[in-house]
């Protein structure tokens, strides 16, 4: 049996492709094509998902990762505190702004910030902290916003991969002062195409965000408002995100069951499981680690199985800033990158395909 994805989305689309069709055609038929009632209808029902006030939608989540440290007035020459270990996307959005992202290390089971060395982070030039839930899984945000209150720095979450994440009574995107989500195609909650939200409690931060991605303007061609672009979540995409949204729970939970099923099958010494117990996490990826990883995936591709290494290269060290921070440590961080590897998991993949994997990497002799 050939498992040739890590995320098979003709399969995962195609389950629900007359619905979707429907949206598709009501959009076309509107008239109305960007900005309408279907971005208004979606924006509603997903800041009621994440239980918070607003959500503002906006073109793909790295501009929702930029507008939302604008709104809470990251400007030039400000530090922003985030992680390493993250794919480089906070990074963009920071320097975009002229800001300087400051980084620190992870804890080692969860691969999440160390609140501890965030805290010891923290200079006069701090503005903001962003806190990514990697993975699917929601970071220690007791500790984080314990942190920035203490300090009176804005905390950001950047909820990408983790949708729907919830502990407490509490979803990924609710515990912060603002929320980044994208609803690029592989995410839990994917359009068909690009798209990302702004999620927020504070009326003032939400006509921050509507300002910023639409030019700057307080009202129609008035701008008003430095920093700003145009970023706007179209109506297409808002209808079949609309069509998604109800799904996205019971997606979650097979996603759990299949994480599970791997922790359950996996017995090789030299891999080591994450841990994927309850609701904060939605195992949007599902990530073993190992100190021969890079002989464990030629031993999967050989054998027809996909995978992936999110991610690869710590943003210390991308060549567009490398030099900048040649003399940065994240040892954690440094360790874990050289043993992540990414399996298959999503909704669709089947407890039998399940068990291909596990055995392929059970018989594996590194």
């Amino acid at each position: 049996m050939s498992i040739n994805k890590i995320n098979d989305l003709s399969l995962h689309n195609s389950a629900i492709a007359s619905t979707l069709h429907t949206a598709a055609s009501r959009v076309i038929d509107s008239g109305w094509y960007a900005m309408g009632p279907e971005v208004t209808a979606f924006e509603a029902a997903f800041a009621a998902y994440c239980s918070a006030k607003e959500s503002i939608g906006v073109a793909n989540g790295t501009d929702a990762i930029e507008l939302a440290l604008r709104a809470v007035g990251v400007g030039v020459g400000d530090e922003v505190i985030t992680v390493a270990n993250a794919g480089f996307y906070s990074s963009t959005a920071i320097r975009a702004i002229g800001a300087t992202p400051v980084y620190v290390d992870i804890l080692e089971k969860s691969l999440l910030m160390n609140p501890v060395l965030a805290e010891a982070a923290i200079t006069s030039k701090t503005r903001a902290i962003i806190v990514t839930h990697l993975f699917g899984q929601l970071a220690d945000m007791e500790s984080l916003c314990a942190l920035a209150k203490k300090q009176g720095v804005a905390l950001l979450e950047d909820c990408a991969q983790s949708h729907g994440a919830e502990t407490g009574g509490k979803k990924a995107g609710s515990f912060g002062d603002i929320a980044a989500f994208s609803f690029f195609p592989t995410k839990n909650l994917g359009a068909l195409g690009d798209g990302g939200a702004v999620v927020t409690s504070s009326a003032e931060l939400a006509a921050r965000v509507r300002s910023l991605r639409q030019y700057g303007w307080t009202t129609k061609y008035t701008v008003a408002d430095s920093g700003a672009r145009n970023s706007r979540l179209d109506e297409l995409q808002a209808a079949l995100l609309s069509v998604k949204l109800p799904l996205l729970d019971g997606w979650n939970s097979q996603r759990r069951k299949i994480a599970s099923h791997y922790a359950e099958k996996i017995r090789h010494p030299a891999v080591i499981t994450p841990a994927i117990t309850g609701a904060d996490h939605v195992a949007h990826l599902y990530v073993i680690r190992s100190p021969h990883r890079d002989a464990l995936k030629k031993h999967l591709h050989e054998s027809g199985i996909a995978s992936d290494i999110h991610y690869p290269i710590l943003d210390i060290h991308q060549p567009v800033i490398s030099s900048a921070y040649a003399g940065v440590s994240l040892p954690v961080s440094e360790k874990v990158r050289d043993e992540i590897l990414t399996l298959p998991c999503y909704p669709e993949l089947t407890m039998d395909e399940v068990d291909v994997i596990t055995d392929c990497i059970n018989r594996w002799k590194p």
